[in-house]
């Protein structure tokens, strides 16, 4: 068994991103900038936004971080992304989620501009994800194969089973894995909370991504002998030994499932950290102008 250690290659992500805006400034270049706008003080959303703004800060990006009361009307929202839209120094937007609920995340998304959803979640990135043309791929799944690619974990015609079908994950994942490119041209099966013979199909994966949220669902009874798990999933749960009183606990049970693997990510240190990087890189080419704008 071998970590994918998240914190190990975001590391050297950083300071590969941190040397491209070094070379920006001295080029005399636009400084990539990343706009986050947080609604409401959900801890978890909180910690997430403030880990987001101190990395830009450590590569030398320019971050700015807009903040709402979670009473902010829809209309007041969307006006905000408006003006980040409107304003050519801000390069990057991501608007945290989850929302209150009076406010559509579907329609908060579908009005940042495509060329500054550094999320990779406008209808038209995911499109064009999809065809396989030039758009921002969403942060968490470019993370992922990131990560495959780094430790050089091989693909091709291995069956990829995707725990979860969520917009901001498991569908973009799924599509990324069949995909004729590397990593990639995998076999994808996609499951959710309604597939019948979930531990029989998850055993059968050579490649597991749990992304479903919910903690140590994935047990060893799961997982088949040398599989790769990448768990995506990041959650409080109660632990009295804790200074904090929470524990932060995956959708994989690591310590039994962990033994079976030749490959898994830990939680926290894995997953979480490729986003932030993946945010950064995808705001460095925004603020290149690399990816198509002619929408």
């Amino acid at each position: 068994m071998q970590l994918l250690d998240g914190k190990f290659l975001s590391a050297q992500i950083k300071q590969e991103i941190a040397a491209e805006v070094a070379q920006i400034r001295e080029q005399g270049g636009k400084i990539p900038h990343l706009v986050a706008i947080l609604v409401g003080t959900l801890g978890r959303s909180e910690t997430y936004v403030a880990s987001k703004m101190k990395s830009c800060e450590e590569v030398g990006m320019k971050s700015t971080l807009i903040r709402f009361d979670d009473t902010v009307t829809e209309e007041e929202l969307l006006n905000a992304v408006r003006d980040v839209n409107n304003n050519p120094d801000m390069d990057g937007l991501i608007v945290q989620l989850p929302l209150p609920d009076h406010i559509s995340a579907d329609k908060v998304m579908e009005t940042i501009h495509p060329a500054k959803d550094v999320d990779g979640f406008h209808p038209i990135n995911i499109g064009r994800m999809a065809k396989g043309l030039p758009a921002y791929i969403s942060a968490t799944p470019q993370g992922i194969l990131e990560m495959l690619k780094r430790y050089d974990i091989k693909t091709a015609g291995k069956h990829c089973v995707v725990v979860g079908r969520s917009q901001i994950v498991g569908l973009p994942m799924s599509i990324l894995m069949q995909r004729n490119t590397y990593p990639g041209n995998c076999t994808v099966t996609i499951t959710h909370s309604r597939t019948q013979n979930l531990p029989d199909i998850c055993r059968s994966a050579d490649i597991l991504i749990a992304a479903l949220g919910r903690p140590e669902f994935i047990t060893a009874d799961m997982v088949k002998e040398g599989a790769v798990v990448i768990d995506v999933g990041l959650e409080r749960v109660p632990d009295a030994t804790k200074k904090s009183g929470f524990a932060l606990k995956g959708d994989v049970k690591f310590d039994e499932v962990a033994p079976r693997t030749s490959y898994i990510t830990p939680v926290p240190g894995g997953v979480g950290l490729m986003t932030i990087c993946s945010l950064m890189q995808n705001t460095v080419k925004a603020a290149r102008g690399e990816v198509y704008t002619g929408f």
